[in-house]
């Protein structure tokens, strides 16, 4: 293993959204149900930044578009109709609260899904604990994964996308907000919202290639967000 990888795979500590509420310290391994076999090692743990997650699969940013339209229409509209600029005022001031709101909402969403989860890569399998009110662990074997994507953001992170074999299928209700947001029939889990100096897309493709017997892939160059599914790596 080498340094970055041996940094990387250093066990991070059991976080709470309480301190009164240690909802996992029954975990032998933060992140794990249990220890792992013989013959497993741990290559990697982290988290997801919280902005990430909650701008990309709470989508904040359509949502506040949204609102910003609606506003300026109410206020097209009230000035078309001769509205007193009293009434426009009040009526933009409600949707501007309204939609600041929902978009509050869903970033606390966003800010507990991330300090709950903890995504880790070990040299046979993924292993995600997510879940805010009902944490659980979600296990994809490396022998089920059929490709890798990694897609960068301008923000310093990294999604990384799994695609997984037919007929062997996850629940996308237990997997969200780690899941691709269109894969409803065929849900595709998503490390989300990963620091890209953290090199997880990296230390996964050559596990992945590794488990497979094939040489380590490359990981070049920055895929941008539009790109296929299947655009950068394959297992």
């Amino acid at each position: 293993m080498s340094a970055t990888e041996t940094k990387a795979a250093r066990q991070p500590r059991h976080v709470h959204l309480s301190p009164r509420i240690p909802e996992h310290d029954h975990e032998p391994i933060p992140g794990l149900p249990q220890r792992l076999p013989e013959g497993e090692s741990l290559l990697w743990q982290g988290r997801p930044q919280w902005r990430g997650l909650a701008v990309r699969a709470m989508g904040l940013k359509p949502l506040a578009i949204y609102f910003a339209l609606l506003i300026a229409a109410q206020i097209a509209w009230g000035l078309a109709d001769g509205d007193p600029p009293g009434a426009i005022l009040f009526g933009s001031v409600l949707l501007l609260l309204l939609g600041g709101g929902v978009v509050g909402l869903l970033a606390g969403i966003g800010w507990l899904a991330a300090r709950a989860t903890l995504y880790t890569i070990t040299n046979r399998r993924v292993v995600m604990r997510a879940g805010i009110a009902l944490p659980m662990t979600i296990n994809i074997p490396f022998a089920v994964i059929e490709s890798l994507a990694r897609r960068v953001h301008a923000d310093g992170t990294e999604d990384l996308l799994i695609r997984i074999m037919r007929p062997h299928r996850a629940s996308w209700i237990a997997l969200w907000p780690h899941v691709r947001m269109r894969s409803l029939l065929q849900p595709e889990p998503m490390l989300r919202a990963l620091p890209q100096e953290a090199g997880a897309g990296l230390i996964l493709a050559r596990a992945l290639a590794q488990a497979a017997g094939q040489p380590p892939p490359a990981l070049s160059g920055a895929v941008p967000p539009a790109a296929p599914a299947d655009a950068v790596l394959a297992a």
